[in-house]
């Protein structure tokens, strides 16, 4: 069972059909929609300000979502899948993104919908990803525009394999 903990008051809270590693940590303001996967070694810190999760998102492996006290919130639309070891500190990610393997994504930051951020980006405070793009690098530049279809298809499909692949831990 993941650790679960209350912090200040506040209890994660979570929607329906969500798997939660054995060693995932979720602790304090947290939120999760329906149809969600935290993976092992994921840690949500929701101690120090809230994160609010939409339904059918995926955090991977090693990722850590924490907050600014009192100043900057994690959203997380829905249909999001954060790749293994992502960073979210404070930042808000729409609908349909994909944030790639060790990407970090710092506080005030805004990733517009249907966009992907590469693997091991940095994306700076207060950076502002349009939807519809593409951004790669240490910092973080726009590499390109892309047509929703073009991202619709992979982060719909990494999204769907990873309720496929909670669905084989419920089962044991």
């Amino acid at each position: 069972m993941a650790l679960i903990k209350s912090v200040r008051g506040f209890t994660p809270v979570f929607g329906e059909n969500c798997f939660l590693a054995e060693n995932a940590t979720i602790v304090g303001d947290v939120v999760v929609g329906d149809d969600c996967s935290i993976w092992f070694n994921a840690v949500l810190r929701g101690d120090v300000n809230s994160i609010r999760i939409g339904n059918k998102v995926n955090i991977q492996d090693g990722s850590v979502l924490h907050t600014l006290y009192q100043k900057s919130h994690i959203e997380i639309g829905n249909n999001v899948s954060l790749g293994h070891n992502v960073n979210i500190h404070g930042a808000t990610i729409k609908d349909n993104c994909l944030i790639g393997i060790g990407a970090t994504i710092l506080d005030y930051a805004v990733i517009g919908e249907n966009s992907i951020i590469a693997a091991n980006a940095l994306v700076l405070s207060n950076t502002i990803v349009g939807a519809n793009s593409v951004y790669a690098g240490v910092p973080a530049k726009k590499v390109k525009d892309i047509e929703p279809e073009q991202t619709k298809e992979m982060i719909n499909k990494i999204a769907n394999n990873y309720l496929m692949y909670a669905s084989w831990y419920k089962e044991s």
